[in-house]
C-alpha cells in the first residue's frame, strides 16, 4: 500500500532522513521504533507532503505521492494522528471531528463515521458540546485519533499516540488501533514506547538517526537482544 524508496529529506541543510527505504502492505500494523530524535516524526510529515523529500520516491497504491500537496494526499485516503494531538481547543468534540470530514460531501457517511468513532471512544459521546481544550490528555488523544477516522483513511499514520498518558490510557489506546485495524484500516505506528507498539504490530523498523537499521517481524524484533537493550530497557 505505501512504499518509501531511498528517501532524503532536509530542514535547510540539515538532513533529517538518509535514503529511507519502508513499506507497509494493506492490512497490516506495522510500527517505526526509535530513540527521540531519530527521524521517526519527520518520516510521517514527509509521507503526509508536510515536509517534501529532497531525493527519493513515495508510492501509495503504486502511485507516486511525494509531490503532492497535503490535502491532495487526505484525498487519497491517508490521515495522519500528529505528535501532541493538535485538537481544536475553542471548539467542541463534535466540530472537531466534523473538521476531520472537511473534505467529504456524504453526509450519512458521515454521521456514520461518527457513530463508529463513538463506538469506539463512548467518552467522546458523552462530552459531544465540551471544548476540546477541556479535556483530559487522554480524551484529547482519543478525539485526535477520531478526527482522524473521521477522513475514513485507508491508511492510518499515528505519531506517538502513547505520549505523556497514563498506563492504562495507553492501553485503551493500543487496544483501539488494534480494533481499528481489524476493522479494514491499515496502520503506521511510530513510538518511542517499544514494547507496546511491537506487541500490536505485524512488523516493525528502527530508526537511528535518520536511518532504518533494521527491519524483521515484531516478534523477531521483541526477541533482538540489541532492541531490547537499547528501546526495551532489558538487559540482554
Amino acid at each position: 500500500m505505501l512504499e518509501l524508496k531511498n528517501v532524503n529529506t532536509y530542514y535547510g541543510v540539515i538532513q533529517a532522513l538518509r535514503d529511507v527505504s519502508l513499506h507497509v502492505d494493506e492490512g497490516e500494523i506495522v510500527t517505526l521504533i526509535g530513540a527521540n530524535g531519530a527521524g521517526k516524526s519527520t518520516t510521517l510529515m514527509t509521507i503526509c507532503g508536510i515536509q517534501h523529500p529532497r531525493s527519493g520516491t513515495i508510492l501509495f497504491k503504486g502511485k507516486p505521492i511525494h509531490e503532492l500537496p497535503p490535502n491532495e494526499i487526505v484525498k487519497l485516503g491517508i490521515s495522519q494522528v500528529p505528535e501532541g494531538r493538535l485538537i481544536f481547543p475553542e471548539l467542541t468534540v463534535a466540530e472537531n471531528l466534523d473538521l476531520g470530514a472537511f473534505l467529504r460531501r456524504d453526509k450519512d457517511g458521515i454521521a456514520s463515521d461518527m457513530e463508529y468513532v463513538f463506538s469506539l471512544f463512548p467518552i467522546l459521546k458523552q462530552r459531544i458540546g465540551q471544548a476540546g481544550g477541556t479535556l483530559s490528555g487522554g480524551e484529547q488523544q482519543m478525539l485526535a485519533v477520531g478526527r482522524a477516522i473521521m477522513a475514513r483513511p485507508k491508511l492510518l499514520l499515528l505519531d506517538e499516540p502513547s505520549l505523556g498518558l497514563a498506563p492504562i490510557i495507553i492501553q485503551q489506546i493500543f487496544q483501539i488501533i488494534q480494533k481499528v485495524n481489524s476493522d479494514g484500516t491499515t496502520v503506521f505506528l511510530v513510538e518511542q514506547n517499544a514494547n507496546q507498539a511491537l506487541r500490536i504490530a505485524h512488523r516493525g523498523y528502527v530508526m537511528e538517526n535518520g536511518c532504518v537499521t533494521m527491519e524483521d517481524s515484531s516478534a523477531n524484533l521483541l526477541a533482538s537482544e540489541k532492541v531490547r537493550t537499547a528501546y526495551l530497557g532489558m538487559e540482554a
